[in-house]
């Protein structure tokens, strides 16, 4: 199998021996008799359901395996944690909100040492490296402002100090950008997001280009941590994931469109879509991306007040926390983030769903106005 789509809907797709259901069954025991023919022992270390999503998973990002877990952050705990006490990282400045803090206040107290740059500076990111950096770790696009990172040009800076890249890759999905081609050797995805599809599960992955000594700590991090996913959860995520090519061209669709009806908005001063001519990223994502991805962020005039309304007066366009659905979200992210955030307040972040693009464009334009 070759093509992404043929991937999707076969990798890890296996009909059931005893009654030849073309859908496989969810397993939901916890415990296995000694001896079967699957090894399975513990729900803890394995499951029929989880197994069937790695193999899927590694295959859709073209590695040599997955570790699934219950939550995007748990994938990310998961990464962070086969460092050492003493091994230096080096984060984006803009670096997702969520992982900051669990380096910033978790894991600077079990020893990790951080320094945070813009990746978008390769001089920068040369700077940073220490003797004992470990990893880089990347956010293309980041979240929330949309930041395009050179995956292959910072792959080169981490090899030849001897670290490794890990790249977080949820918005862009294996769809649209192939960061182990690109020279990453970790990629991460929130699979409550676009993976699953339907906002009705949460979950994590790790994927490696090899399964290496690195990878085995932290596939040790899964069994022995306990973050992993039920059998249920693998199974709606596995079936999310088959439409997830088809899925992904109607959020580009219409996050470009959309991108553009609000770059001309007079009550709009900044769109962040690294799909319009004038972001700072554009030719790097045209490089390494197959499509802009569904999401985008929005500076209205008027500051965080005027952003608060906004986001209060959408009626297609829910007012929530995630992204990723079919369905339009949007949210006014510097209060989320709370103290510590970076956002700009007049920022809404928006999540591109599947509804018809005019029904979009005019709740916007409402909302605007």
């Amino acid at each position: 199998m070759k093509n992404i789509e043929t991937i999707a809907i076969q990798a890890g797709r296996n009909p059931d021996s005893a009654t030849g259901a073309v859908m496989p069954p969810i397993h939901l025991s916890s415990t296995y008799i000694r001896g079967n023919d699957g090894d399975f022992v513990y729900s803890r270390s394995d499951n029929p359901n989880r197994r069937a999503l790695e193999e899927c998973l590694a295959m859709l990002e073209g590695g040599a395996g997955a570790i699934t877990f219950a939550s995007g952050m748990a994938a990310v705990a998961g990464v962070f944690q086969a460092l050492s006490k003493g091994d230096h990282v080096i984060l984006a400045d803009d670096t997702y909100f969520g992982v900051r803090e669990l380096v910033t206040i978790q894991l600077v107290r079990w020893g990790l040492e951080y320094s945070m740059v813009d990746m978008t500076d390769l001089d920068a990111v040369k700077a940073a490296i220490k003797p004992n950096t470990r990893l880089l770790w990347a956010e293309t696009p980041s979240n929330p402002m949309l930041k395009i990172t050179d995956i292959s040009a910072i792959a080169d800076i981490a090899h030849e100090s001897g670290a490794i890249l890990g790249v977080d890759g949820t918005w862009a999905t294996p769809m649209l950008q192939p960061a182990l081609e690109l020279g990453a050797d970790v990629v991460v995805h929130s699979t409550t997001k676009y993976l699953g599809g339907h906002s009705d599960l949460t979950g994590g992955v790790i994927i490696t280009r090899e399964e290496d000594s690195f990878y085995e700590l932290m596939r040790f991090n899964q069994a022995i941590g306990g973050g992993v996913p039920s059998g249920f959860d693998c199974w709606l995520l596995l079936r999310g994931i088959r439409t997830l090519p088809f899925r992904m061209r109607g959020h580009c669709a219409n996050a470009m469109q959309l991108a553009r009806f609000l770059a001309d908005h007079p009550a709009v001063h900044t769109v962040y879509y690294p799909g319009l001519e004038s972001h700072p990223g554009h030719d790097i994502a045209k490089r390494q991306m197959k499509d802009f991805g569904g999401m985008l962020s929005v500076r209205v005039n008027g500051g965080g007040e005027m952003a608060d309304k906004v986001a209060g007066a959408t009626k297609i366009f829910a007012r929530a926390t995630s992204l990723g659905g079919v369905e339009s979200l949007i949210e006014h992210r510097a209060p989320v983030e709370g103290e510590t955030t970076q956002t700009p307040m007049d920022l809404l972040r928006v999540s591109v769903g599947l509804e018809h693009i005019d029904d979009l464009l005019a709740d916007f334009a409402q909302a605007l106005n």
